[in-house]
């Protein structure tokens, strides 16, 4: 179990009425249903804890490099995450963890574990419980890179935190649940993706962050635009376009798109909408982007897209091969 930070490890100061970060063994010792669990858990700090605000590719390599060290010592691993960019890490870690035959379980919680109501509880200890599960024949029963959060896992690169309110803070619009927790713990295996187990777990761990994400909206200017393409360190671009795929037909904004192409960058048409897909052949506004050399994104969430992105950038300087690839499904995270 790794604890990075987040609300679940978090305490009320009585003073300014502000959560803030608390010693690891406090938040242990709030759970002593731990104890119950017939199997051994180790526990791993950062020190100090991460805010999910703050978190960060070197932290990815971090937490990556971690998992591997440790990876033949341990049946699985939980860990612990702010919400705010849970998403995100996941997302991260399906890529830099390839083949990966191990379930990697982040959660985390809406209230600090310490709180009377708190999610954090049922979060922890269900997690916990998928991460030992596994088949008669001894293998995992959820050998991937997965969000446990409010009674569901769900891929880690299918996840979007939709409230900052809610219990159910996230969900995969996109992609069935892995499993569900009621009364029983119900696996979707048809859902969950099945490694090679005579191959090893390959860690990636150089990124290249240079990507920017923008959205579409009605009155873009293009001189914003324009300098955003041609950015020299920036290699790539996530852009939000609306319904299906759409953009405006500005012939400025086609221009300007062909000519990031040209120049060697990769951008990546994903959705505003929380559910559907990238279909840029159906509307001739979608059509216009094809042409103008922007990648589909299928029906991918933002997080994944951007830290694809990353982990292509690390592996290849050669931006016609990170085109390739972001066509293609590496471990789920789009339907092509």
């Amino acid at each position: 179990m790794i604890y990075t930070g987040g609300t679940i490890g978090m305490n009320r100061n009585p003073l300014t009425g502000a959560l803030e970060p608390f010693d690891f063994e406090h938040l242990l010792s709030r759970v002593p249903e731990l104890a119950q669990f017939k199997t051994e858990i180790a526990t791993y700090q950062f020190s100090p804890p991460i805010d999910s605000s703050d978190m960060s590719p070197e932290f990815w390599v971090q937490l990556a490099g971690l998992i591997n060290e440790r990876y033949d010592d341990y049946d699985g691993f939980v860990i612990l995450h702010g919400t705010d960019t849970m998403s995100f890490t996941a997302s991260a870690l399906s890529f830099m963890l390839q083949n990966l035959g191990k379930p990697v379980i982040l959660t985390g919680s809406q209230l600090p574990i310490g709180q009377l109501r708190t999610d954090g509880k049922e979060n922890l200890i269900t997690s916990i419980e998928i991460a030992a599960a596994r088949h008669q024949d001894g293998t995992p029963m959820v050998p991937e890179v997965s969000v446990y959060f409010n009674g569901h896992l769900m891929r880690g690169n299918r996840t979007t935190k939709q409230s900052a309110d809610e219990f159910n803070a996230f969900e995969s619009f996109n992609y069935p649940h892995l499993a569900d927790a009621g009364v029983n713990i119900t696996y979707h295996e048809e859902f969950i993706h099945q490694p090679d187990y005579r191959r090893r777990m390959i860690p990636q761990l150089k990124l290249d962050a240079s990507v920017f994400i923008f959205s579409l909206f009605p009155g873009v200017r293009e001189e914003m635009i324009r300098y955003l393409v041609t950015m020299p360190t920036l290699r790539a671009i996530v852009m939000r376009t609306y319904g299906s795929g759409n953009a405006p037909q500005a012939p400025w904004l086609i221009s300007a798109l062909k000519e990031a192409s040209r120049h060697g960058k990769v951008v990546v048409n994903i959705s505003q909408c929380l559910q559907g897909r990238v279909e840029m052949g159906r509307y001739d506004t979608g059509y216009q982007l094809q042409e103008a050399g922007v990648v589909s994104g299928y029906d991918g969430t933002v997080e994944s897209a951007v830290t694809k992105l990353m982990y292509l950038q690390g592996r290849y300087d050669d931006s016609e091969i990170v085109r390739k690839f972001m066509k293609q499904s590496i471990c789920g995270e789009i339907t092509v």
